[in-house]
Order: C-alpha cells, then sequence, then structure tokens
C-alpha cells in the first residue's frame, strides 16, 4: 500500500476545497424595530450585500474592500466579528495566507470560543506547513466540541501519519459514528485500515470510494489492498476498470506489474513495471517487485 500513501498529506488534500462559509451579519445589527428596508438602506448592509455579490463572482479584492468599509462605517457593530472571520476566509481563498491568518489570529483575539473560525485556523496553519500550530487548533476544538466532524478529521489523520495509529483510531471511530456515509470518513477508515494492515477492513470503504468518487487513487488503494490478501480475480478486474478511466496513471501500472508477477506473468509484470516508471512512479519501489 506504500504507492497509495507516497503523499502523506493526501487526507488534509480536502481542505484545498475551500468553502467559503459567509455568514450575513445583517440581523445581528438590526433592532426589532428596524425593517427591512430601513436595514437594507443602511451603508453597512449594503456593502455587506455587495460584498456578498463580489464573492459570487469570485471577485476577491472587491469583497475584501467591502468587507473592510463595513466595518469602518460601523466600528462599534457586533456584527463586524463575523466580517472579520469572513475577511479572513477571502484572504485565504485569494491566496494570501499571511493575511488570512492574522485576520484569524484577530478574531480568536475577540471571540476565542469561535469553534469554526479555530478550525479555518488550523486547516490554513496545515496549508502553510506549520504542523504544530494545526494540530494545536484541532485540538483546541475538539476540547470545545467533542463531536466536531472536522476537526476529529484532521486531528486523526496528522495522528495517523504521525505513527500515534490508535489516537487516530479514536478520532476516525468518532467520524464513522457521527457521518458512516460520508466520503471523508471513508477516506480515513480505509487509509487507517490499510496502513495498519487490516486491509480486509479497509476494502468495503475502497469499494464505496471507487463507486462514490472514482479516482484513481481510490482504484490505486482497493487494488492494493486485494493484493495484500491475495483475491487476484478481483484486483485485476479494478485496475482493468481504473486504467480504462485512468489509462496514464502509473500506480495503477505498478499493481498491475504486482499481479503480473504473482501470476508468474514476468514479461508482462517487468512491461508493466517499465510503463509505471515512465508515467513517473518511483523507480526504487517498482523495482523492488523482482527482488
Amino acid at each position: 500500500m506504500a504507492a497509495y500513501f507516497d503523499n502523506v498529506l493526501y487526507l488534509c488534500s480536502e481542505m484545498k476545497r475551500l468553502i467559503l462559509p459567509f455568514v450575513l451579519a445583517c440581523t445581528l445589527g438590526a433592532t426589532a424595530q428596524e425593517t427591512t428596508d430601513t436595514i437594507t438602506a443602511k451603508p453597512y448592509y449594503l456593502l455587506i450585500g455587495q460584498a456578498e455579490e463580489a464573492i459570487s463572482e469570485d471577485r476577491l479584492d472587491e469583497a475584501a474592500t467591502r468587507l473592510i468599509e463595513a466595518m469602518s462605517v460601523e466600528p462599534d457593530n457586533p456584527g463586524n466579528v463575523l466580517l472579520l472571520s469572513n475577511l479572513g476566509v477571502v484572504y485565504w481563498r485569494d491566496g494570501r495566507d499571511s493575511l488570512a491568518l492574522e485576520t484569524f489570529d484577530r478574531v480568536l483575539e475577540q471571540a476565542p470560543s469561535m469553534v469554526t473560525v479555530r478550525l479555518n485556523r488550523g486547516r490554513l496553519h496545515l496549508d502553510m506547513g506549520h504542523s504544530r500550530e494545526a494540530y494545536d487548533d484541532f485540538n483546541d476544538v475538539v476540547e470545545q466540541d467533542s463531536l466536531n466532524a472536522g476537526a476529529r478529521y484532521y486531528r486523526g489523520t496528522m495522528n495517523l501519519y504521525g505513527g500515534h495509529l490508535a489516537d487516530a483510531e479514536a478520532d476516525f471511530n468518532v467520524l464513522r459514528a457521527l457521518h458512516p456515509k460520508a466520503i471523508d470518513t471513508a477516506v480515513a477508515l480505509s487509509t487507517l485500515y490499510s496502513l495498519s494492515g487490516r486491509n480486509s477492513e479497509a476494502i468495503p470503504y475502497f469499494e464505496r470510494l471507487v463507486e462514490d468518487d472514482p479516482a484513481p487513487e481510490f482504484y490505486a488503494g482497493l487494488a492494493g489492498c486485494l493484493l495484500a490478501i491475495e483475491n487476484y480475480s478481483r484486483a485485476s478486474e479494478v485496475i482493468a476498470d481504473g486504467l480504462k478511466r485512468y489509462s496514464h496513471d502509473p500506480e495503477l501500472y505498478y499493481y498491475r506489474a504486482w499481479l503480473n508477477r504473482d501470476r508468474y506473468r514476468l514479461d508482462d509484470a517487468h512491461a508493466d513495471a517499465r510503463r509505471a516508471i515512465d508515467l513517473g512512479a518511483n523507480k526504487q519501489k517498482v523495482e523492488a517487485l523482482f527482488r
């Protein structure tokens, strides 16, 4: 299964799919006496609306400007802490990581109990390669909210690749209890079980992933588990299906070389091994099949 996990941060790649949790603060600053027309006519709320529109159209510079202007118009509005949080996510989405981190820090200084902001800061730290700080944020989120699936996912992933398998399994078991059918749960448990040699337990999760999200790494992960338990017939089917979709995936050729080697089709195995290397597979790992 080493091929499937060459990128030890694979599980955390989900954080790249940034979901912008833009929360309009309109209702926070409004009193019961104010009508909708009165609210929407205020510069504060007009600017927030313009920021929301800019975000929806991916005009992130403009969105940041409108949020800053809104906070400047009403500096004492209690909704500004939400706007500041959203500003941090806008910066993050725009690739301005240092500015995003500074903004999240400011939010948490004002509202340390904002779990979503702390989780976002942890994900940002992880993006920036700040492993210790990221782990601390995820850990703090779990202490505040033990059922926070996002924090359990990321902390569990870091525990897994840090070699703390029992801690990772504890986090992932919470995921399984909370969201048994979720893609993240299947990714987490398939990885945990395959890395710890529990290939038979990993297979049902990889099967689900191949069905729901047929990415090449899931085909490769499933093939590796099947080969490990010597289910060559099913492994052959999975590899063939994977190569129909991803005809240039080096890991699938690596696993087909493994399959052909174990079936004593050595000429085919060597041909697949050469193809895997040509496509970018680790040469030493591939050559190790024939030692």
